[in-house]
């Protein structure tokens, strides 16, 4: 009996131990409040699965992941026996971002720089850190006052709208810059070297008065280049701090700075390992000089010298270390221009991508480097100007890299289409020919080709126009460019001389390099023209050679032209000179006869920085009739654009109209014409666009075939001085010129106004 008792007794214990055992095993994990995200998902991030021993840790680790996933407002994980039971909340979905109350910056920027976007989960996280994204941007454009606060609207199926309402405040200005430790410039003249300036009433043009991290550290390197460039071999910035006063408005920026001792250039010596670059021909390349004062801008610009000289020998991969040697006694720096060994290069291939519709051959054909050819680098920057000569592409990046061997490279040509094609309807106001309008359809890249097919109409209380041209830059092969232009002009004078003129035809155009700067082109043209006088005019009123001048005449003129360019850029130059010859002659049938020649000089300069810029331009010309007068549309007239202070054809010779009361221009067959411009920017003009000229302009109108008692031809210098003022605006470029004469005749016709304004769409 007894045995019978403990046998049961030790049965039941160990079906207590059994069933104790069986709920420490997961047998099941349901997960509950899921929308969107299946529960496979979320079992998938679990540390702990069904069939495992339950674990508290590991429960917690999983807790942890499924948090961190970032798909979930809320998880909680609770047992019932062998089940464990996961509620999840999940994020919502971002159906939309919105931002209100920016106007300094627009939308298109900020939605670039949150991570956040539509369909993906809402974390408060990540709303966090766009908040932050978005302040920082506002500091870095200057408003430090800037705060954002999130907001969410609810939305059904578990979505919400995400807007960011920005209250940007006012500009955080720079209220005053200080200097601590400079004894040998003034603070105004340090202040003068940074690109932070104090806040001023006059610069509400620039930004540089607004407070910017990334500009103070660019004020630390332009202080140390300051010194650096006048001995000062030692200094250093020891500190930029700026503090911002308590209403967040305005801050103070105080340099901390060591100025240290002057030194002077000790030996200066120059050492090459290469055989074929000799020291004594590349001596004049070298800036420093024993005893003058240190200057570490002369040391870098020697080295790109010598890297410019190498290249031109065909040494693409030249190391030259500039070894400096200082003696703090003396106080002398000396410098050793070491040249180490390196191959004579050749191009393996030149390799062009970026080019989706311009096809190879039109970027090849500008590359002044050929395969096996001997590499140079002055050749390849002439490369990448005549590429981005050609208006395709808005950006040009030509590099090298090594080659399969030491003496090979590989040029690399990377393009960025852009558009070539235009469409375009012109509007704009001109104080000389009052409202203007103008349609163009233009394709400078026809099929990818290089080709340019244009036309365009035009119309004025002056002019009215429409031309047909074409040009095929390299026509059947070779570097010829050919085109042709088809017009039709109406052009009516009456309102600063007496006739009206009426012009069809066409021109045949050639043209061919003889070097690289140097062009040569021939040209054929053939019109036919009318000249006729206002309505309110009687023909008999003029005199013979007047008369003479009027009806339907035949011209028939070949010319040639020689052209030469030495411009850093053609559509904007800052720097070269560039002549125009041409001389054409009329008498190869038609009814007119002469020869006219024209020639055309500008010359550019930098000075001070290299956007104020200080230009001369000359133009002369002379037409003779031969055997016949020259007809008063083929002379010259001078005024206008062209020498301002001056109505459009104000200058030169003249007769007096009675029936009129004025002075009708005659025009003339001997001319010249110049000006002297100095432009600078105003303000933030890679933004605005907007520069400042001072001018004086020159210039005499001379000679009629015909004499008489009523010509006033004394052919005088005529001048007049002047401001103008240009915008590229974003309605279109505007131009205002206000010029006074300093030496003019009691009969030309002065104008102190002009003003021209033209837009596109």
């Amino acid at each position: 009996m007894g045995f019978i008792i403990v046998f049961t007794a030790c049965v039941a214990a160990g079906g207590s131990a059994y069933a104790q055992a069986n709920d420490d095993i997961i047998t099941q994990i349901r997960v509950e409040g899921n929308q969107r995200i299946e529960p496979e998902t979320v079992r998938s991030y679990m540390q702990i699965g069904v069939g495992d021993k339950y674990d508290a840790a590991k429960v917690d680790r999983s807790l942890k992941t499924l948090f961190a996933t970032g798909l979930f407002a809320d998880v909680t994980i609770r047992r019932e026996g062998s089940v464990l039971i996961v509620s999840v909340v999940e994020n919502p979905i971002i159906n939309r971002i919105a931002f209100e109350g920016n106007k300094a910056i627009k939308k298109d920027k900020l939605n670039k720089e949150v991570q956040l976007r539509p369909r993906v989960v809402y974390t408060r996280s990540r709303v966090r850190a766009d908040v932050q994204r978005i302040i920082e941007i506002y500091r870095r454009s200057g408003r430090f006052a800037a705060t954002v606060e999130p907001k969410i609207v609810q939305l059904p199926q578990n979505r919400v709208d995400l807007i960011f309402e920005i209250h940007e405040g006012k500009k955080t200005k720079i209220r005053r810059i200080n200097f601590i430790g400079n004894k040998r410039y003034s603070d105004g003249k340090l202040r003068g070297q940074t690109s932070t300036k104090e806040s001023r009433w006059w610069r509400f043009f620039s930004k540089g008065d607004t407070y910017d991290p990334d500009r103070l550290a660019y004020d630390r390197e332009l202080l140390r280049q300051f010194y650096l460039q006048r001995g000062y071999a030692d200094f250093r910035v020891v500190s930029a701090v700026a503090e911002l006063t308590r209403d967040r408005r305005e801050f103070f920026i105080t340099f901390t700075v060591e100025e240290g001792q002057t030194y002077r250039f000790g030996d200066v010596k120059l050492v090459s390992d290469i055989r074929d670059l000799k020291p004594d021909a590349l001596q004049d390349l070298v800036q420093p000089e024993k005893g003058k004062l240190y200057n570490a801008k002369q040391i870098e610009d020697t080295v790109d010298a010598l890297n410019e000289a190498a290249g031109q020998r065909g040494y693409a991969f030249v190391d030259i270390r500039p070894e400096i040697h200082r003696d703090k006694k003396n106080r002398t720096i000396g410098v050793t221009f070491h040249i180490l060994q390196a191959p004579r290069v050749y191009v393996e291939r030149i390799e062009i991508t970026g080019n989706f519709r311009t096809l190879d051959r039109v970027i090849r054909r500008e590359m002044r480097l050929a395969e096996g050819d001997a590499f140079n680098v002055a050749l390849m920057r002439r490369s990448r100007a005549r590429i981005r000569s050609l208006g395709f592409f808005g950006d040009v990046a030509v590099d090298q890299s090594q080659g399969s061997a030491p003496d090979r490279n590989v040029i690399h040509v990377s393009v960025q289409e852009q558009s070539t094609g235009e469409l375009s309807i012109g509007a704009g106001y001109s104080s000389l020919e009052h409202l203007i309008g103008q349609v163009s359809i233009r394709e400078r890249n026809l099929l990818g080709r290089g080709q340019d097919l244009r036309l365009s109409f035009q119309i004025s209380s002056i002019q009215q126009s429409i031309n047909l041209g074409f040009t095929e830059p390299y026509f059947m092969g070779h570097d010829v460019a050919a085109g042709f232009d088809i017009f039709r002009t109406k052009n009516d004078y009456t309102n600063y001389t007496y006739y009206k003129q009426g012009q069809t035809g066409f021109q045949l155009r050639f043209g061919f390099p003889i070097t690289e700067y140097l062009t040569f082109g021939v040209n054929y043209r053939l019109s036919l023209d009318n000249i006729t006088l206002s309505n309110v005019l009687d023909p008999s009123i003029f005199p013979t050679y007047v008369q003479e001048s009027l009806g339907n005449f035949t011209t028939s003129a070949v010319g040639y032209s020689l052209s030469y360019f030495r411009l850093d850029d053609r559509v904007d130059p800052k720097r070269g000179f560039s002549w125009v010859l041409s001389q054409n002659f009329a008498g190869l049938g038609g009814s007119v006869k002469y020869i006219r020649t024209d020639l055309n000089f500008n010359w550019y300069h930098p000075l001070i920085k290299d956007n104020w810029v200080l230009s001369f331009g000359l133009r002369e010309g002379y037409i003779e009739g031969l055997g016949q007068g020259v007809r008063i549309n083929d002379r010259y007239f001078l005024g206008g654009s062209q020498l301002r202070g001056f109505e459009p054809g104000g200058v030169g010779p003249a007769t007096y109209n009675y029936s009129t009361g004025k002075y009708d221009s005659l025009g003339g067959n001997l001319y010249y014409n110049g000006s002297l411009e100095f432009t600078v920017p105003v303000g933030a003009t890679s933004e605005l666009g907007l520069k400042f000229s001072t001018f004086v302009d020159f210039g005499s109108l001379a000679y009629v075939d015909s004499v008489g008692t009523n010509i006033f031809d004394v052919g005088s210098l005529r001048a007049s001085a002047g401001v103008g003022v240009g915008w590229k605006s974003p309605m279109g470029p505007i131009r205002l010129d206000f010029a006074v004469p300093l030496k003019k005749e009691s009969f030309d016709r002065t104008q102190f106004f002009q003003f021209n304004f033209g837009t596109r769409f």
